[in-house]
């Protein structure tokens, strides 16, 4: 090894969903809306002034902070805006936990946290899920140098109620909570009330799930302006211009449609309260999922098989080969409901066929 090696930051990086690039396929491996952005997010990019890409957008980011404050009815100093919520997060965790004591999140979670605790030279402890892959709000009451959990859980899809939710914070005052609300949009209630009650609290939130913008890379959270001023001081230590221009406008576009944004997420929990009673009618297990998704075994197949031979028809699902817990398990993200309608008929042949 080189001298200079000795002075590289080795982490093993996260590992994202597979991206296939083909026309005919059914892609429900990364969480993403099967839908198209709101029709305001077209007429934006098709209108806007390409003139404009040659200034640096605006740092604070004032269009699209205002428009979530607006939509969210909370103040502008309480917004804090970041490229998508992996970003957001990063900065949170960058700014907020620098305490020696190890931070604490779920031992089956998004699998960033460690990766950025040890870029960062974070010491963390992971608490385990019970048996049914839920949070039990006992165990987050030990000390500790910050807690984040994703409400509703991924890989999982368990909801937390919020009074739930608040057991976690309140047994935390000392310090930073973060509550990762990616999937929040389908079927949960936001925290985002209690950032007014509890000083150490952020929730954060995204484009990328129920606003169909993946691609454009949007995450936000909330806190106290003292929080929010924090997180803004290392952000513009950082990089000042963190979203372009073309971006702004299309976010601020989207977060204003309230009526496609409520059309769109309706339309996901249908199809995913349908495609549940199809996979349970075809003997898979899973638990009650409040997301995008639905994490779900089955007693008589070898997942691992099924996984491939879905991919060699086309069909993305995501398959985690670690912790052990998770390994005979699969990540479906609900699709539109033909897609999901199709992945249900493969599933019957496969079911039929293939029963240990």
């Amino acid at each position: 090894m080189a001298k200079w090696e000795e002075n590289v930051r080795k982490v093993v990086p996260y590992t994202p969903g597979e991206q296939p690039k083909k026309d005919k396929m059914i892609k429900l491996n990364t969480n993403e809306n099967p839908y198209p952005p709101a029709p305001a997010v077209e007429q934006v990019i098709r209108n806007f002034p390409v003139d404009r890409l040659r200034l640096y957008p605006d740092p604070g980011i004032g269009k699209l902070v205002k428009a979530i404050a607006d939509f969210y009815e909370v103040k502008e100093s309480e917004v804090f805006v970041g490229i998508g919520s992996d970003d957001v997060l990063a900065m949170l965790f960058l700014t907020f936990f620098n305490s020696k004591k190890p931070i604490i999140f779920p031992d089956i979670t998004y699998s960033f946290y460690d990766v950025w605790a040890d870029m960062l030279h974070v010491p963390y402890k992971t608490i385990a899920l019970d048996e049914s892959f839920c949070i039990n709000p006992e165990d987050y009451s030990c000390e500790n140098g910050g807690v984040i959990f994703p409400n509703p859980n991924a890989p999982t899809g368990e909801l937390l109620s919020l009074d739930t939710v608040e057991c976690i914070i309140r047994a935390n005052p000392d310090v930073i909570v973060i509550v990762d609300e990616a999937y929040i949009d389908f079927g949960g209630e936001s925290a985002l009330p209690l950032i007014h009650k509890y000083d150490n609290l952020i929730v954060t939130q995204t484009f990328s799930k129920s606003r169909s913008l993946a691609g454009s890379r949007i995450g936000y959270a909330f806190g106290n302006e003292k929080l929010i001023k924090y997180l803004n001081d290392v952000k513009y230590s950082f990089n000042s211009y963190t979203i372009d221009s073309l971006t702004i406008e299309i976010g601020a576009a989207a977060v204003a449609d309230k009526e496609y944004f409520e059309e769109t997420t309706k339309k996901i929990i249908a199809t995913r309260e349908w495609t549940k009673k199809e996979l349970s009618r075809l003997g898979f297990t899973f638990g009650d999922s409040k997301s995008n998704f639905i994490f779900a075994t089955h007693p008589k197949l070898d997942v691992v098989k099924l996984f491939e031979e879905l991919k060699a028809a086309d069909i993305y699902v995501r398959h985690f080969n670690k912790p052990d817990r998770v390994v005979p398990y699969l990540r479906i993200s609900i699709g539109t409901q033909e897609e999901m309608e199709t992945f249900v008929r493969f599933l019957e042949e496969y079911v039929t066929k293939n029963q240990k």
